[in-house]
């Protein structure tokens, strides 16, 4: 009996220093995580500029897009105009379409040409400039209208509306163009991007035919990088590519659909 008292306090004094015996504690070592790449930023308009051999002041050309809601800005470089920069419209008003009339809140298509009485530097939109509708095709249409802008303030009321950081940038190049070497820039609105399976979506819109009429202009410009001189018709806009206006460039379009 002695000695099995004497094995049991053994036991019990070797296990009671083992549990006081103070233990490390395990360190978990984290595997080092990967920084992940910078994200590209997005060249600032110098630096677009620059790539296109262009510069503040050079002349200019905006195009848009209705549908796609896109102004594209063009920069004359080396006798031909080179994209500089696309900006998303943040908004216009109306549908497809051309503007007909005072108060129908809709946003023209066709040629324009704005000049430096045109800029609006204290637009209640921040800045703006005055599209110049109705142009001469458009009195011959009967159109009516004052006042289609293209401004900031994102938004629209028969206009095209822009951030304000955006209208900053475009307002600044046609200031600087129309002061340096341009008496005036050209403004070409389109319905949508005009490739052929856009046009053949759009066949049975009612302003088709004046939208083939539309795509003759744009057309020449994309294929030769300069601005067609436009002249107007009582029912279509005429095209030529020289000063030498007795030749027409392309077959006029079909007559437009009435304003009624």
């Amino acid at each position: 009996m002695l000695y099995l008292k004497i094995i049991l306090l053994t036991f019990f004094t070797l296990f009671m220093v083992s549990c006081s015996t103070p233990t490390k504690p395990v360190t978990l070592i984290k595997k080092p995580q990967a920084t992940p790449p910078p994200k590209p930023q997005p060249l600032t308009l110098l630096e677009r500029l620059e790539k296109i051999d262009a510069k503040v002041g050079d002349p200019i050309f905006i195009r848009i897009f209705k549908k796609e809601k896109k102004l594209e800005l063009w920069v004359k470089s080396n006798e031909t105009f080179k994209h500089c920069k696309t900006y998303k419209i943040c908004t216009y008003s109306g549908k497809l379409g051309p503007k007909l009339k005072q108060g129908d809140k809709q946003s023209p298509e066709g040629f324009y040409s704005i000049t430096k009485n045109q800029l609006k530097p204290n637009s209640k939109y921040h800045l703006a400039f005055n599209l110049g509708f109705p142009n001469q095709y458009d009195k011959n249409q009967g159109r009516t209208g004052t006042y289609l802008m293209i401004h900031g303030g994102c938004s629209s009321t028969g206009c095209y509306a822009m951030n304000n950081r955006q209208i900053e940038e475009i307002y600044m190049m046609a200031h600087a163009a129309l002061n340096e070497t341009q008496k005036t820039f050209d403004v070409h609105i389109f319905p949508f991007e005009m490739t052929k399976q856009q046009m053949k979506m759009h066949q049975d819109n009612p302003w088709h035919p004046f939208w083939v009429n539309l795509k003759l202009g744009h057309d020449i410009f994309e294929r030769y990088g300069v601005l067609p001189i436009i002249k107007a018709d009582k029912d279509r806009y005429r095209f030529y590519l020289k000063k030498d206006q007795s030749k027409t460039v392309v077959k006029p379009a079909p007559t437009t659909p009435s304003n009624t």
